[in-house]
This record gives C-alpha cells, structure tokens and sequence, in this order.
C-alpha cells in the first residue's frame, strides 16, 4: 500500500499545507477491546426486558452513539416517543448492569502493538468514546500504561458521534488542530465524526460490518484487522512525517 499517495491525497483535499501528527484519538469498544458482541447481548437482554424491537446488527451499526442517543433510537422506533432524562437513566442503568454480569472483556487483538508505536513516536493518547460504561474505562491504565490520561467520554459530550465534537473535544484536550492529529476508528459513526473534525482517519474492521463501510462512511485508510493496523503503524506514522 502506498501510504505516502493516501496521505498526499488527504493534506490536498483538507488545503493543509503539512501534516505533524502530535496526538492518536482512539475509540475504545471494537477498538481498544474486544467488546462490541457483550455491548450487544446486553442492549438486546435490556430490549427484551422493555419490550423494544431490536436486532443485535442495530447496535453493530448504533457503536459510537452515546446511550442517551440509542436510547432515543429505540423509544422512538418501539414507542414513538422521545426518551425522557428518566428513561435513560433507568434503561441505560439496566443495559449496564448486563454488561458488568458478563465475564471480562478481552483486550482487541493488536491494539496495544498499535497504541505503543503512537507512543514510541512520541504521541499524546486520547480516548473518545460514547459510552459510558465505567467498568472498561477504569481499565485503561491497568491495560494501556501510560497511555490514555485525556480522555473524552459520553459525559464531556453534548453531540456524540457522528458529530465531529467528541473529536473536536479531544483535539482541544491535546492542544493540536486536525493536521497534527490522527484517528483510530472502527465503526461507520466513528468515522464519520473523524472525518467531520477534519482528521486523517483510520478506519479498522474489528466486528461483523465490512471493511468496506468505513471507506463509504469516509475514512483515509482502512485495514481489515487490528493486528494489520498494528504491523503498518511504524511506517504509516514516519510517512505521516
């Protein structure tokens, strides 16, 4: 693959005038960890509780959304109402405690390879996630050291993914604008909110959605598994350079 093409396209497309990657904005489930299918099981044990229509595809596709917003996708969809404050407080409490009762989550295989080759070329490390699941986030410096101490979650948030602010957030964290950062995504919502942040993003196929829905939702560069990601960093980061 020639990454110094891909990236020449990108800096003309954006009118940057240099890329400087200072800052790697990371998802966090189907990214960092292995944890989409339990995020999954436990939205659609909640759906069956509440009475809500749903298909476990429908949270494959809703990753990146904040739990307020999924929320609202399936009041609107089962009930025809908006979700009150209420509402999401009381489902997304229960979709919560289903997720903790599952066993632990694995880390994604190859994303500590990848985090570290940020890190080795001395690269800030910033979470952006919608969730707000507590349980996997006070995981990070256990299974990411020294990685991870900025952090942009569903609760910094007004406008989750797809809008570009988490992504926006996260820049502002750093103290970088969209040519010195780069994003590490894998899933259509969460490209789509790096791209609109005007970010050079990477898209990873980790879940059952193909590698071809983050190159139509717009990412710069797609890889069909972690460990590839992992095994191109280096040398994409000292192209990126």
């Amino acid at each position: 693959m020639n990454y110094t093409e891909i990236i020449e396209r990108f800096r003309q497309q954006r009118g940057y005038s240099r890329l400087e990657p200072r800052a790697a904005l990371f998802d966090m489930d189907g990214t960092l960890y292995d944890s989409m299918p339990h995020h999954a099981r436990a939205w659609m044990e909640m759906c069956r509780e509440a009475g809500f229509e749903a298909e476990p595809m429908d949270f494959f596709m809703a990753e990146g959304r904040t739990g307020a917003d999924t929320i609202e996708m399936l009041m609107m969809r089962s009930r025809g109402q908006h979700a009150t404050p209420a509402d999401v407080e009381h489902f997304y409490s229960i979709k919560s405690a289903n997720f903790r009762s599952m066993p632990p989550v694995e880390l994604m295989p190859g994303a500590p390879a990848v985090v570290q080759a940020c890190i080795d070329a001395g690269m800030a490390t910033v979470l952006v996630t919608g969730s707000g699941q507590t349980s996997l986030i006070e995981r990070l410096s256990r299974d990411y050291p020294g990685a991870f101490g900025l952090k942009v979650s569903a609760r910094e948030v007004a406008h989750g993914k797809p809008a570009p602010e988490p992504y926006l957030k996260a820049m502002e964290m750093a103290g970088v604008e969209p040519w010195q950062a780069i994003v590490v995504e894998n899933a259509p919502l969460g490209v789509r909110s790096g791209v609109a942040a005007g970010i050079f993003t990477i898209g990873v196929a980790t879940g059952p959605m193909p590698a071809s829905a983050l190159a139509e939702a717009g990412a710069t560069l797609v890889f069909d598994s972690m460990p590839a990601c992992a095994q191109a960093m280096p040398q994409l980061l000292r192209c990126l350079k």
